[in-house]
């Protein structure tokens, strides 16, 4: 549950939920409802999902694959089929797919007709354990990732790990970043469970996968009740996004899954708090370590210079009155946002080739 007063909603996780209408059904307001996906999911579970909706007026808008279809022209797809179809306010739009799907629906459900009511149904684990949950939704712009958007809530997240056996390998890894991340942030018993139980979460162990997906949206939850719109400690859960999403922007959306670009920047924020006395190199190996297993990058890409790190991340979204604020680790388990770092510090890791 993530409980933000009469804005709360419910996060259900397990098996075979797609198929269990008492999970979906009473909290879709209207007769109308509009399910939103993509190429590739819409296949495997489109139908799965209007079988349960029989006695609706069940509308589809299928948006093509891909990070480099988050943006404005591809949100207007879905506003073209809602006023096409006659929607009206009491309608219901449903994100049927990973976390591009998910955030453009949000994004759309929170603008059409001035907000109706959305449902998330994610499908990649990534999305499971992060960007479903928290009402964060947003497209992105040419010059930077998640800039156009707006924070609102869905009225319930449904995730179904039966989905996640149909995620390629390359995919499931990118989405095994975030579940790291819940770890340095703020659990760090939950980081040493993943330290033992990483092989488990590779083979894709039901059970593992379970207990990671519901200790990620219990940790997500948590931040989200105490500060909904990231005026404060929320902001932790962008850690290693500064780095991750100015890698995400210059290497060009979709080059680089964002769960990869989340993990190259967990390190180097992990590498800029050991020179600032926070972590020790040991630790730092840890992360580095965990993150390896999983087949995952742990520096940027050679090709991005300094200055071009510097710009891109100077559009950053936690940037406030022109300063540079970024999420580091006090130790393993505890994040902080701070601007009261040192400038040669980063300066020197942009530059770096590990």
């Amino acid at each position: 549950m993530v409980d933000l007063g009469d804005r709360s909603y419910p996060i259900f996780i397990g098996e075979s939920l797609l198929s269990k209408p008492e999970h979906l059904c009473p909290f879709i307001s209207g007769s109308q409802v509009m399910i939103v996906s993509n190429e590739t999911i819409a296949p495997l579970y489109l139908s799965k999902v209007c079988q349960i909706l029989a006695g609706y007026q069940v509308d589809t808008t299928i948006l093509p694959d891909g990070e480099k279809f988050k943006n404005l022209d591809t949100l207007n797809r879905i506003f073209d089929e809602l006023l096409s179809k006659q929607h009206n306010r009491t309608t219901t739009l449903i994100a049927l797919g990973g976390g591009v799907v998910g955030d453009m629906t949000g994004f759309a459900a929170a603008c059409y007709q001035r907000g109706v009511n959305f449902i998330q149904i994610p499908t990649t684990l990534l999305a499971q354990v992060d960007s479903s949950v928290g009402g964060k939704t947003a497209v992105n712009h040419p010059k930077g990732k998640n800039m156009i958007g707006a924070f609102y809530q869905p009225q319930c997240v449904i995730a179904d790990t039966d989905t996640l056996n149909t995620l390629p390998d390359r995919e499931y890894r990118a989405g095994l970043a975030e579940v790291v991340k819940y770890g340095l942030i703020r659990d760090a018993d939950f980081f040493v469970w993943l330290e033992s139980n990483m092989e488990r979460l590779l083979a894709r162990d039901p059970e593992a996968i379970a207990f990671a997906v519901h200790r990620s949206c219990e940790n997500k939850a948590k931040v989200v009740h105490e500060d909904e719109k990231e005026g404060g400690v929320r902001a932790i859960l962008n850690f290693g996004h500064t780095f991750g999403h100015a890698i995400e922007t210059a290497q060009g959306y979709g080059e680089w899954l964002h769960g990869e670009a989340i993990a190259a920047g967990m390190v180097m924020a992990t590498e800029l708090s050991r020179r600032m006395g926070w972590v020790s190199e040991e630790d730092k190996l840890r992360v580095v370590n965990l993150l390896e297993q999983c087949q995952l990058p742990v520096w940027a890409p050679k090709s991005i210079d300094r200055q071009t790190f510097m710009s891109l991340m100077s559009v950053d979204k936690k940037v406030l009155d022109g300063t540079l604020r970024l999420v580091l680790l006090k130790s393993l388990g505890e994040a902080t946002v701070t601007s009261d770092f040192d400038a040669d510090y980063l300066r020197t890791l942009l530059s770096a080739e590990e």
